[in-house]
Parts: structure tokens; sequence; C-alpha cells
């Protein structure tokens, strides 16, 4: 198929490093952001989302080191000796991998601070999420024409995306509460513009990488990123349900519905894991149309 690498056992181990790099880094991003939007969510909620938010800062890390070594076994093709080669990790260190890696490990130490449980803590993990945000924007496809814009629409993107996937374990934890349905009720009225801005800046990325309608169908990259949206459309509408349905069930007092609800953030959380996996395929084994 156009615009396929060769799909071996170090490119499904990228894949999967990276789709758990993604969920970290969204997941470490998505904390201080639920904490400073929602700061009347009960107790629990966001300590949550911090500690949430302090164990993805530190497995990020981790993925950190770990992407360095499997990109080094890929590029030098000798395996698990090319991994631990000082030679090629230097020559990953010096590319753009290299500087992402320095933006994004900047930004989770700065997460970090969240240990502090200080109002300048915050501060500095909004700063880290940010900086993590715009790590992203120095690897990958985003590095096409025109630059800047990419850089913009990709950053709006995952800013957008960590705070619904930061939201998902807080707001679990709030439907244990009756008095949550107000919270609940907000984070709809917000989800409704963070969708907007998901699918606004993901439609436009995309349609700068394909170039044309055609190339949806006929490229590797096209034919990956319609599995992408056909997920992410299921997630639209299982939220949709949330907030039309499942929240006034809540909010009444309905019998079962905290239940129903927990389910269905759950089944989100499922879903959020399926793209995940689909944009680490997209951006590890496919070249967007653009660049062929």
């Amino acid at each position: 198929m156009e615009g396929l690498s060769p799909v071996d056992a170090w490119a499904i181990t990228a894949i999967v490093a990276k789709a758990a790099g993604y969920g970290a880094a969204l997941l470490a991003m998505g904390g201080p952001l639920f904490m400073a939007v929602f700061p009347e969510a009960p107790a629990d909620g966001r300590r949550h989302a911090r500690n949430i938010a302090l164990a993805a800062s530190l497995t990020g890390l981790m993925v950190l080191a770990l992407r360095f070594g499997i990109r080094a076994a890929r590029i030098s093709g000798a395996g698990l000796p090319g991994a631990v080669d000082p030679v090629m990790l230097g020559i990953v260190w010096e590319s753009p991998l290299g500087t992402a890696a320095l933006w994004r490990a900047t930004g989770e130490v700065l997460i970090l601070a969240l240990l502090l449980k200080t109002s300048a803590a915050k501060y500095l993990a909004l700063a880290g999420a940010l900086l993590v945000a715009v790590s992203y924007t120095f690897v990958g496809h985003s590095l096409g024409e025109p630059r800047w814009g990419l850089a913009f629409l990709l950053t709006c993107h995952l800013i957008a995306a960590a705070f619904w996937v930061g939201s998902l374990a807080p707001l679990r934890t709030a439907t244990h509460h009756q008095g949550a349905a107000e919270l609940l009720h907000r984070f709809g009225r917000i989800a409704m513009v963070t969708v907007a801005v998901l699918g606004i800046a993901g439609l436009a990325f995309a349609g700068l990488m394909t170039g044309s309608f055609s190339a949806l169908v006929t490229t590797a990259y096209g034919r990956t990123l319609l599995v992408k949206l056909m997920v992410v459309s299921g997630l639209m509408l299982l939220a949709a349900r949330n907030k039309w349905r499942l929240v006034p069930d809540f909010a009444t007092g309905t019998p079962d519905a905290s239940r129903r609800l927990r389910r269905s953030i759950g089944v989100e959380a499922m879903a959020v894991c399926l793209i995940l996996l689909t944009t680490a395929t997209l951006t590890s084994v496919t070249t967007p149309p653009v660049n062929l």
C-alpha cells in the first residue's frame, strides 16, 4: 500500500511505546487542566486528577527513554545491540526526537511540581502542560508546511484532547457524589467547545496532510486516518449520550444512573486507547500523501 513503511517487530514496539507516550502525555497535561477549570470539584476527584497527572508524568519520562532505544534500534537495523549503541543513541539525540524529548521532559518535570500542593505548583504544572503539547510540534508530520500553521493546529488539538482525557477519571470519581451533577453539566458545556476545537484543528491538520479527498482511500495514511475518524465519531456520540441523557438522569436521581454513567465513561476511556494506538500507527509507519 502506498505510503506504508515496513512493519516488523521493532515497528510494532515503536507503535505501542508511542501510544503509551501519547496516553501519558495527555493524562499528565489533563490533570492540571482539570484542576484549573474545576476548582469546585469534589476533593477526591481533584486528588484523583493530581495523582494520575503525577503518575503519568513519571511514566512519560520512562517512555521517553525507552523510545530513544527503540528509535536507535530501528535506524541502525542492528536490533537490540543498536538500541544501546552510544553512537546510535547520540544520532537520535541530535535528531528532532531529541529536541522534542527535551521539551517534553521539561514539561513533565514541571507537572511533578504538583507534589508541592501549593498555588505556585499549579501554575508550574500548567506551564508544563503547555510545554508537553508544544513538544509534539518538533517531530512527526507537523514538520511539513505550513510549519507554524501545523504547529498551532496540533498544539490546540492536543490541549483540547488532554482536557477531555484528563477529565474522565476524576469525573467518574465524581459520580459517587449526588451533588456532582452541576460539575457534570458544566463539563458538558465546556466539552462542546472542546469538541469544536478538536474537530476544527483535527480536520484542518488532516486536510493539510492528505491534500485531496482521494488520498483518504488510496494511501495507508488516509485509510488509517479514516479508522481514527470513525472511532472519534463513536466517542463523540457516546459523549453526547452522556450529556443529553445520562447526566440529566443522574441529576434527577434516576435509579442506576450513576452506575450507567460510570460504565459509559469507562467505554470512553477504552475508545481513547484505540484512538491513541491508531494515532501511533499513523505517525510511525505511514507517510502523509503530501510528502509522497
